[in-house]
């Protein structure tokens, strides 16, 4: 490796993250900014959803209506599930220790696991009943109320989750999205009661109001099962983005063309919001040692600085020069 190259890496070495200052980083200054805005907008999910659940309840008995019990048990358990996923972007935010040497990033993925799994039973208490009501439907007290309250549920939820939505896409917060997409069906399934209340009380079909109960659990399952995949794959180290490992060989190999790197393998380990990758490329096995971890400060940075989502990056050399053992 000629000295002019040696220079030019040992320069940008010295901007390059060490170990211990990587949190404070750029991806650090990433995740630190995603977990407050993430907390923020759980925390009020929780508000919100708690107040829209107790009034939905309360009419719900007032009115006697399914449909609206349904979506107030419904309510009451996004509120649960937000609470959830708040506490998990509270632990993954926590540092590294000895005991969790690479961070708590997958209690992120592992509360939007349990969030899912507290979807399916809720949807299953729901369908229960829906389906009890079908089979003695009765008269809905007080139609007007109750369809007032499930509209402005409806629309409140949508609002909020619309903007949860934006948050976790911005951030690529996987327990928030989850969040957000389990609170677009809360906000749709108000409005589908609100449908149901209205064909039950005005068009005489009261068998409706058990069957908008029913499309509501219908929903819950839909977002719970997506749900419970991905967070599934993320625990268990699957990844699903090819492309991403495509566009970090090519980056490597376009940077040091001149001084024939060429990228083995390259390996991505999801956690939680982010990304850990092991990269494998092929030196000059006459290279000095001192030179080969100049270079690897040097891959090391420029991958940090194009791809943002790449918290923890590990370069392994590995030597192009031939045996001289002879058989």
């Amino acid at each position: 490796m000629d000295e002019h190259f040696a220079a030019d890496i040992a320069a940008e070495k010295r901007d390059t993250p060490t170990a211990s200052d990587r949190r404070v980083g750029l991806s650090g200054t990433v995740t630190t900014e995603a977990l407050k805005a993430g907390k923020r907008i759980a925390k009020i999910s929780v508000v919100l959803l708690a107040a829209i659940g107790v009034a939905e309840l309360i009419v719900g008995q007032i009115s006697g209506s399914i449909v609206a019990t349904a979506d107030g048990i419904d309510s009451l358990s996004d509120a649960m599930i937000s609470l959830i996923v708040f506490v998990g972007l509270h632990f993954a935010g926590l540092p590294a220790n000895k005991r969790f040497p690479f961070g708590y990033y997958k209690v992120e993925s592992f509360a939007a696991l349990l969030a899912a799994i507290g979807m399916v039973a809720i949807g299953s208490f729901i369908l229960y009943h829906s389906y009890q009501s079908l089979l003695n439907p009765h008269q809905i007290e007080q139609p007007v109320i109750t369809m007032i309250v499930l509209a402005a549920a409806g629309i409140i939820s949508l609002h909020r989750a619309f903007q949860m939505r934006k948050i976790a896409n911005k951030y690529d917060l996987l327990s928030l999205k989850t969040d957000a997409k389990n609170s677009i069906k809360d906000g749709s399934a108000s409005i589908i009661g609100f449908a149901s209340v209205l064909v039950a009380t005005q068009f005489g079909f009261l068998q409706m109001d058990a069957i908008g109960g029913m499309i509501i659990a219908g929903y819950i399952f839909s977002v719970a099962y997506v749900s419970l995949k991905q967070a599934s794959l993320i625990l268990v180290d699957s990844w699903h983005n090819p492309g991403l490992v495509d566009l970090v060989k090519s980056l490597v190999e376009e940077k040091f063309r001149p001084e024939s790197v060429r990228v083995r393998s390259v390996f991505l380990r999801p956690a939680g919001m982010l990304v850990h990758a092991e990269v494998h490329i092929e030196i000059d096995g006459n290279n000095k040692l001192e030179d080969v971890e100049l270079l690897s400060g040097q891959i090391q940075a420029l991958i940090r600085s194009k791809l943002r989502t790449i918290e923890r990056i590990s370069v392994i050399p590995h030597s192009t020069k031939p045996s001289s053992h002879k058989a």
